[in-house]
C-alpha cells in the first residue's frame, strides 16, 4: 500500500523539533525569569549595602557634624556631598540637620527645604529600604551624623536609583541572553540528530505509517487461516498469530519469550529453530500433523530473526491416506476381476462341454481357496473390524506379490480392541511391512516376494500386536530414529509425504498409554503393547 508523504509537523523529525524546542523554550523562559528576579534582588541588596556603606562613612566626618551645627555657614556641604556622590557613584546624597532641613540635594531647589518624613537616624542606628523619593524609587540608607562626643545632630540619606540598578542587572541579561540562545541551537541541533537516530532505527518510517502498518499486521496476522510464529535474532517470540497458538498449543505463551521455553523437545523445536533445513517439513503433534516452512529475514543487510509458517494437513493428510488405500483396493478388485472372469470362462467351458463333474470339483476348488483365508482369521479373531483390515491388506498384498498371514497363536475377542486405535496401528505397520517386502530388490523374481506375519494376542490386561516382515529390516544405526518425524527410507509417492505414518503410530500408542518398540533381527519387527479398557459395569 502506498502512502503519502507526512506533511510538516506530522513528520518524526518535525515532531521531535517541535517537543525539543518547546521544552528548551519553556525551561529557559522559566529559569530567565528566576535568574532576572534573583539577580534584581542582589543587585538591590548590593546597592542598598552600597549606600549604607557611604552613609555610614559620610554621617562619622568631623567636618559634616561641625557644619550642621553651625548651620553650615559657607555652604560646604552641598559642594561636600555632590563629591561624594561623583565619587561612590551614587544617585544622590542628602545631608539633614536634625530638623529635617536639607543641606543638600542633587536638586538645588530642594536645599534648605525640609523633608516631609521624620528625621529616623537620631536614634543613632542605620536604616535601609527602598525609598519612592523626589527622584524616583531608590535603594536607600540613613545613617545618623555624630559629633565629637557620639550624639546625633543629623541624618546622611544615600540612594541608588533603580534605573541604575537595572543598568548593570541588563548588563548580565545580555550575556544570558547569549547563552539561552546557544542553548537553544544545540537543542535544535540535538534534536535532529536524534530524529535521524531514530528514522535510522525505524527504517525511515513515520510515526502514523509505524500505526499503519502495525494495525495492517494485526489484521491481517488474525485474519488468514494460516499459522505465522515471529522470532527475532536474539530467539524470542515477536508475532504468534491465533491460529499459531492453536496448532502449536501455545495458548499460554507470551511474546518476548523464548522458543525454546515454550516448545517442548522434538522435531517441532527443531524445524522452528531452523536446526532441521528444508521447504515444506512434516512434524506431528499430538493433535495435528503440520507443514512449516521457515524464512529467514533480513532488513536493512541486518538479521532481523525469521517467520515460520504453519499449515494443518491433518485432514488432509488422512483423506490422502484414505484415497491411497481405497486406489489398493480398486486395483486389487481389478485383478481379481479379471482372474474371476478367467475362472468363469473356465467354468463355462467345461460345462458348455459336458464336464460338470470336472466343473462341480473347479468350483468347489475355488471355493474352499476364497474362503479360507477369511476362515481362518475369522477362527481367531472376534473383532468384525480388525477382521476385515487384515482380509483387506491381504488381499493389496497378493497383489504385489507379497503374503500375509496371522500367527496361529493370534487369540483376540472383540471387547479386546474396543476403545483402541488397532487399525490405525495395524493398518500403517502392515501397510510399511508391505512396502518393504515388495520394493526390496533381492526378492525380484521370487514367488511370493516375501511374507509378512502379524501376530494380535490379549493377555495380562493388554492388548499384544506384532509385524514382522520379510525386508531389508531397519539399519542398526538409524532404528531410535523409525518413529521420528520426517523420518523414512521411501521416495515420496505423489502428493502423499513419508516419514509420517510411524511417527502418528507412535503419537497413537503414547496417547493411548502403550508402548511401541523397533528391532530388526532379520527384517523389520515392531512390537505394541496396548492397555485393554476395562468397560464400566464389568467384574
Amino acid at each position: 500500500m502506498r502512502r503519502g508523504i507526512p506533511r510538516f509537523g506530522r513528520t518524526l523529525a518535525s515532531r521531535i523539533l517541535f517537543a525539543v524546542l518547546g521544552i528548551v523554550v519553556v525551561t529557559m523562559a522559566v529559569g530567565f525569569g528566576f535568574y532576572i528576579r534573583l539577580t534584581g534582588q542582589a543587585a538591590d541588596a548590593q546597592a542598598t549595602e552600597q549606600a549604607t556603606s557611604v552613609a555610614a562613612t559620610v554621617g562619622r566626618m568631623p567636618e559634616v557634624a561641625a557644619a550642621l551645627r553651625d548651620g553650615d555657614p559657607r555652604h560646604e556641604l552641598a559642594q561636600l556631598a555632590e563629591k561624594i556622590r561623583a565619587a561612590t557613584q551614587a544617585s544622590y546624597v542628602v545631608i539633614i540637620d536634625r530638623d529635617g532641613l536639607r543641606y543638600s540635594h542633587p536638586n538645588p531647589s530642594l536645599v534648605g527645604q525640609r523633608i516631609e518624613e521624620p528625621v529616623v537616624a537620631l536614634d543613632g542606628q542605620v536604616h535601609t529600604g527602598i525609598d519612592d523619593g523626589s527622584l524616583g524609587r531608590s535603594a536607600n540608607s540613613r545613617a545618623p551624623v555624630l559629633d565629637a562626643s557620639g550624639r546625633p545632630v543629623g541624618e546622611v540619606s544615600v540612594g541608588i536609583l533603580e534605573s541604575e540598578v537595572g543598568v548593570r542587572v541588563s548588563a548580565e541579561v545580555a550575556d544570558i541572553a547569549l547563552y539561552s540562545l546557544l542553548a537553544l541551537g544545540l537543542g535544535v541541533l540535538a534534536s535532529i540528530l536524534l530524529a535521524r537516530a531514530i528514522k535510522r532505527v525505524t527504517f525511515g518510517v513515520e510515526p502514523a505509517e509505524i500505526v499503519a502498518l502495525v494495525q495492517e499486521r494485526e489484521a491481517m496476522l488474525h485474519g488468514i487461516r494460516e499459522g505465522v510464529l515471529g522470532v527475532d535474532a536474539d530467539g524470542a517470540i515477536n508475532v504468534l498469530n491465533d491460529e499459531a497458538r492453536r496448532l502449536l498449543g501455545l495458548e499460554g505463551a507470551r511474546l518476548g519469550q523464548a522458543v525454546e521455553d515454550v516448545l517442548p523437545q522434538g522435531r517441532l523445536r527443531r524445524v522452528v529453530t531452523g536446526e532441521v533445513d528444508g521447504t515444506d517439513l512434516v512434524a506431528v503433534t499430538d493433535e495435528h500433523l503440520l507443514v512449516l516452512n521457515r524464512m529467514p529475514v533480513v532488513v536493512g543487510g541486518r538479521d532481523a530473526g525469521w517467520v515460520v509458517t504453519i499449515r494443518d494437513r491433518t485432514e488432509l493428510e488422512g483423506l490422502l491416506r484414505q484415497l491411497d488405500s481405497v486406489e489398493g483396493l480398486t486395483t486389487a478388485l481389478r485383478a481379481q476381476e479379471h482372474e474371476f472372469s478367467n475362472r468363469l470362462h473356465v467354468l463355462a467351458v467345461l460345462l458348455e462341454m459336458g464336464e460338470v463333474e470336472e466343473a462341480t470339483q473347479y468350483s468347489q476348488q475355488l471355493w474352499q481357496e476364497t474362503s479360507l483365508v477369511s476362515e481362518e482369521i475369522r477362527s481367531r479373531i472376534a473383532a468384525p473390524v480388525v477382521v476385515a483390515l487384515l482380509l483387506a491388506k491381504t488381499t493389496v498384498a497378493a497383489e504385489r506379490d507379497v503374503l500375509v498371514r496371522l500367527d496361529p497363536e493370534s487369540h483376540v475377542e472383540a471387547d479386546d480392541v474396543e476403545g483402541l486405535p488397532v487399525t490405525t496401528v495395524l493398518g500403517n505397520l502392515v501397510d510399511n511391512a508391505v512396502d518393504a517386502v515388495a520394493d526390496d530388490p533381492r526378492t525380484a523374481g521370487r514367488h511370493p516376494r516375501g511374507e509378512v506375519t502379524v501376530t494380535l494376542a490379549s493377555r495380562e490386561g493388554a492388548l499384544h500386536l506384532t509385524v514382522v516382515d520379510s525386508g531389508p529390516g531397519i539399519p542398526a544405526d538409524r532404528i531410535g530414529d523409525v518413529f521420528v518425524d520426517g523420518y523414512s527410507t521411501k521416495s515420496p509417492r505423489g502428493v502423499m509425504r513419508r516419514g509420517v505414518g510411524l511417527a502418528l503410530v507412535h503419537r497413537l500408542v503414547t496417547r493411548s498409554g502403550g508402548t511401541i518398540t523397533a528391532s530388526s533381527p532379520g527384517g523389520a519387527r515392531f512390537d505394541v503393547s496396548l492397555p485393554i479398557r476395562v468397560r464400566e459395569g464389568a467384574a
